[in-house]
């Protein structure tokens, strides 16, 4: 079993695939290891992942690849087709089975950074992996291409979140860098409690914030109307990717619509960066012809995001989902009864 000794060797490791996602980050590794995860780097044949463990219910150590692994896309599509038998694909399983066999892992939750089309359909999986109903991730999404000019980037979009983009400017709302997570935090409390979504504790997103912040991977902005601020905005950069993960505002002065010119001015700075995707990152799991015949109706469930997000223009994509790699059978049985039970939702 390969193991890679610190961070940065694994930068150096990922910085071959400028598409590789913000998860699989050593910013993001060190975040996690502050909130009580032990993070591994393994390598073997071309390929790598940023394996988290924890341990859990009972004292069972469990393991997560977010986003991951890292490696050749055809090769990573190949291996997650079932067209395995090459060097390529044994290399994964034999790596993982050695990992839990030395961490004492029962087992590994993987949610690869692969999209569904093309080689891969709904129902493939590896070999030695079982498909997870219990995904950590969002399946589904909302690609932005920023590779293109501002003019092209807006045209795309609907023409009331234009309109909202330009009556928030005409209202005067200013768009301001910030480092304020206290103002943050406070603003994220407000919109979880109206829209009815968990919040992380103000240390979380203060780590969050400080390490990408630390290497140029993250910007928070502020929306700020008549002198008071009234909306935020987290952005973050990865290679040719950025990615909104969080986003609130007051209940004041709602009518100004700053979330869309914040929105539009994080795309911009995803494009200065020299991105080519923005991801709006989660909406609700449905096919693109139900979500545009129900957005209008639904609530809860990520619903309301979409009737946001879904005015930027972008590209709907769902990505291959979770599979579990598992080296316990008993734990796992434990593990899947307890997710049925809790009634865990993806």
């Amino acid at each position: 079993m390969n193991f890679l000794k610190d961070y940065s060797q694994w930068d150096d490791f990922l910085a071959r695939f400028p598409t590789a996602h913000l998860l699989q980050t050593s910013a993001w590794g060190k975040v996690k290891e502050q909130f009580g995860w032990e993070v591994y780097h393994l390598y073997n044949h071309g390929w790598g992942a940023q394996v988290l463990v924890k341990k859990v219910f009972g004292g069972f150590r469990l393991g997560y690849i977010p986003k991951g692994p890292v490696g050749p896309e055809p090769e990573l599509e190949h291996w997650l087709s079932r067209q395995s038998g090459d060097e390529f694909c044994q290399s994964i399983t034999t790596q993982l089975k050695a990992f839990c066999s030395e961490k004492g892992v029962a087992f590994i939750k993987i949610e690869p950074d692969v999209l569904l089309g093309g080689r891969v359909g709904p129902r493939d999986y590896p070999p030695g992996f079982q498909p997870s109903s219990h995904a950590i991730q969002p399946l589904r999404t909302i690609l932005i291409d920023v590779s293109l000019d501002e003019t092209e980037i807006l045209a795309r979009m609907k023409q009331k979140t234009r309109y909202n983009i330009r009556l928030a400017e005409r209202r005067g709302v200013k768009v301001e860098p910030s480092s304020d997570i206290n103002l943050f935090y406070q603003m994220m409390l407000i919109t979880g409690k109206r829209d009815g979504f968990g919040v992380h504790a103000r240390d979380y997103y203060q780590s969050v914030y400080s390490i990408f912040n630390e290497q140029e991977q993250a910007k928070l902005f502020v929306a700020v109307y008549q002198g008071n601020p009234i909306a935020c905005l987290m952005a973050f950069s990865q290679g040719k990717r950025a990615f909104y993960f969080y986003g609130a505002s007051r209940d004041e002065h709602r009518e100004v619509m700053a979330p869309y010119l914040l929105q539009w001015r994080a795309i911009q700075w995803a494009k200065e960066r020299g991105c080519t995707v923005y991801d709006l990152w989660g909406i609700p799991d449905y096919e693109e012809t139900a979500l545009e015949k129900y957005f209008g109706e639904r609530k809860g469930d990520l619903w309301g995001v979409y009737r946001f997000k879904r005015g930027f223009g972008g590209r709907v994509v769902r990505y291959a989902g979770a599979y579990d790699f598992v080296a316990s059978p008993l734990v796992y049985s434990l593990y899947k009864f307890y997710i049925r039970r809790a009634n865990v939702r993806p």
